[in-house]
C-alpha cells in the first residue's frame, strides 16, 4: 500500500505545483488593476466603484497589459525549455542562436519604414511587427544554419548563433545611427517594454503560444531521447534533423512573437526552465507545459514591479528582469561554491 500512495502523491504534486502557478497569475493579475501611475487607494475606488474613467484604465490599460506580459512570459519560458533540451545545455536560452536579434533587427526595419513607433499602432499594425520579427528571427535562424552547415553539429550551431547575435545587433545599432530620431522611439523596445500592450497583443500573443505549445508538447518525447545522446536518439529511428528543425523553427516562433510586442527582455527564457527542474522531477513534457506557467509568473510580476518602483514613471520591464535575474544566477553560484 505505501508504494500506490508515493506514486499518487507524486502525480498530485504538480497538479498542486501547476495550481499554485495558476492561482499566483491571478493573484498578479488582480494586483495589476491597483497598481500603475495612480495611488492604490484610488484605483481600490475605481475598481469598486466604476465609471468611464476606470473603465478605461483598469480593463482597457492594465489588464490586458498584465495579460500580454503574461503570454510573453509563457512564449520565453517555453523557447528557454526548448533550447535547453535541444541543445542538452543548461545555459541555454532562446536568444542563444541570433533569434532575438535577428527579431529586434526586423522591427526596428519595420518601425523605420512606418516612421512611427509602438504609441497607437492599431490589431494589423502590430501583427506588422510580429510578422516582421518572425522574418527577422527566420532569417538570422538561417544564416546561423548556413554557417553552421546543418544542424547536427551542436557545438557549430552554438558559435554560429552568437556569432550572428553580435553581427545583427551591430546592424540594429547602425541603422539606428543612421535614423538618430528613431532612436528614441526604439530605445524602450530595445530596454524591453510592456506598456503598449492591448487586447490586440494579448491575442496575438495568446495564438502564437498555442501555436507553438501544441506541437512541442507532441514533440516532447523527441526531447527526451535526446537526452540519451544523440547515437541512442538515431537508434531509436529518432530523425534528429527533421526534430530539430521542427523544435527550431518552434523556438523562432515563440522568440519573434514575444520580442515583436514586449521587446528584448532578457532572462525568462534562462530561468524560467531552472526553476522547474529545482521544484520538480519532470520530463520534457510536463517542462514544456510548467516553464511556460514559470516565465508567464515571472514576467507578470516583473512588470508589476516596474510599475510600483518608480511611479509614475514606469521602468523598462527587460532591466527589471536582469537585475532580478543577475540577483538569482548570483545567489545560485553562491550557493553552489558554498556546497562545494
Amino acid at each position: 500500500m505505501k508504494a500506490p500512495a508515493q506514486s499518487a502523491a507524486a502525480r498530485a504534486l504538480p497538479v498542486a505545483w501547476v495550481g499554485g502557478l495558476l492561482g499566483l497569475t491571478v493573484a498578479l493579475a488582480l494586483a495589476s488593476l491597483l497598481v500603475g501611475s495612480t495611488d492604490v487607494p484610488t484605483s481600490l475606488r475605481w475598481l469598486l466603484s466604476p465609471d468611464a474613467q476606470s473603465d478605461t484604465v483598469l480593463w482597457q490599460i492594465r489588464l490586458p497589459r498584465t495579460l500580454g506580459a503574461w503570454c510573453a512570459g509563457a512564449l520565453l519560458g517555453l523557447g528557454g525549455a526548448i533550447a535547453q533540451g535541444l541543445f542538452r545545455n543548461p545555459l541555454a536560452e532562446p536568444y542563444l542562436l541570433g533569434t532575438a536579434s535577428g527579431a529586434a533587427l526586423g522591427v526596428t526595419l519595420c518601425l523605420l519604414a512606418a516612421d512611427s513607433s509602438f504609441m497607437g499602432i492599431a490589431f494589423w499594425g502590430k501583427l506588422g511587427l510580429t510578422s516582421s520579427a518572425f522574418v527577422g528571427a527566420c532569417g538570422a535562424m538561417a544564416l546561423t544554419l548556413s554557417l553552421s552547415r546543418g544542424v547536427l553539429q551542436t557545438a557549430n550551431l552554438l558559435l554560429a548563433g552568437v556569432v550572428v547575435s553580435f553581427l545583427l545587433s551591430a546592424v540594429t545599432g547602425l541603422v539606428l545611427l543612421s535614423s538618430p530620431n528613431a532612436w528614441r522611439a526604439l530605445q524602450g523596445f530595445l530596454l524591453g517594454t510592456t506598456g503598449f500592450l492591448g487586447w490586440s497583443s494579448v491575442l496575438l500573443l495568446a495564438t502564437a503560444l498555442t501555436a507553438c505549445l501544441i506541437p512541442a508538447v507532441l514533440l516532447s518525447r523527441g526531447l527526451d531521447a535526446l537526452t540519451l545522446g544523440e547515437d541512442t536518439a538515431q537508434s531509436l529511428g529518432l530523425s534528429l534533423p527533421t526534430l530539430r528543425i521542427a523544435m527550431l523553427g518552434i523556438l523562432s516562433l515563440a522568440t519573434a512573437a514575444a520580442v515583436g510586442q514586449v521587446g528584448v527582455v532578457g532572462f525568462i527564457g534562462l530561468i524560467a526552465p531552472h526553476l522547474v527542474r529545482q521544484a520538480l522531477h519532470v520530463n520534457h513534457r510536463r517542462l514544456l507545459i510548467a516553464a511556460p506557467l514559470v516565465g508567464g509568473v515571472l514576467l507578470q510580476a516583473a512588470d508589476l514591479v516596474s510599475r510600483a518602483v518608480w511611479r509614475p514613471i514606469d521602468l523598462p520591464v527587460g532591466s527589471v528582469t536582469a537585475c532580478l535575474g543577475g540577483a538569482y544566477l548570483v545567489a545560485l553560484l553562491w550557493r553552489r561554491a558554498r556546497d562545494v
